[in-house]
């Protein structure tokens, strides 16, 4: 029996066909329904797929159904620690560092001990128009989840 493609491979093969066929992250995530950044995610190995929303992006790609298999596969989550050292990524790492602790003190003081769900989360990429130069804003929208039982 042949072995359920990886994730990482089923990435590769979604970049190369998107970018030949010249469709963009937001025209496939518009062609399945889902928000942009998670249907990127999911393409990139992070978030499974549904059948329906695997083969549509598969037909969509002209990829086969062994690329639609490991869509639907639940993923190892996370990255590669080589891939913290990309420049856009590990500026993210960054800001955390520096601002991480901030903002869980603003955030327990706002509401509570707990935490900011990553599961109960949307995000969204926008660019703001600024004459210094354009500005790349990031939300995270995640529920609190309160620590107290």
């Amino acid at each position: 029996m042949k072995p359920i493609l990886s994730k990482s491979e089923a990435a590769e093969l979604i970049v190369a066909a998107r970018i030949r066929r010249g469709l963009t992250w937001a025209g496939i995530a518009e062609e399945i329904g889902a928000p942009v950044v998670w249907t990127t995610a999911a393409l990139l190995g992070q978030h499974p797929m549904t059948r329906e929303q695997a083969d549509h992006v598969c037909r969509l790609l002209e990829l086969d159904d062994t690329v639609a298999e490991s869509l639907q596969r639940q993923p190892m989550r996370g990255s590669d620690p080589e891939v913290l050292s990309d420049p856009t990524i590990y500026r993210f790492v960054e800001a955390l560092k520096v601002y991480g602790p901030a903002l869980k003190e603003l955030i327990h003081e706002e509401f509570g001990d707990g935490i900011m769900s990553a599961i109960n989360f949307r995000v969204d990429v926008s660019r703001h128009e600024d004459p210094d130069g354009d500005r790349v804003v990031v939300t995270f929208d995640g529920k609190f989840l309160d620590y107290r039982w």
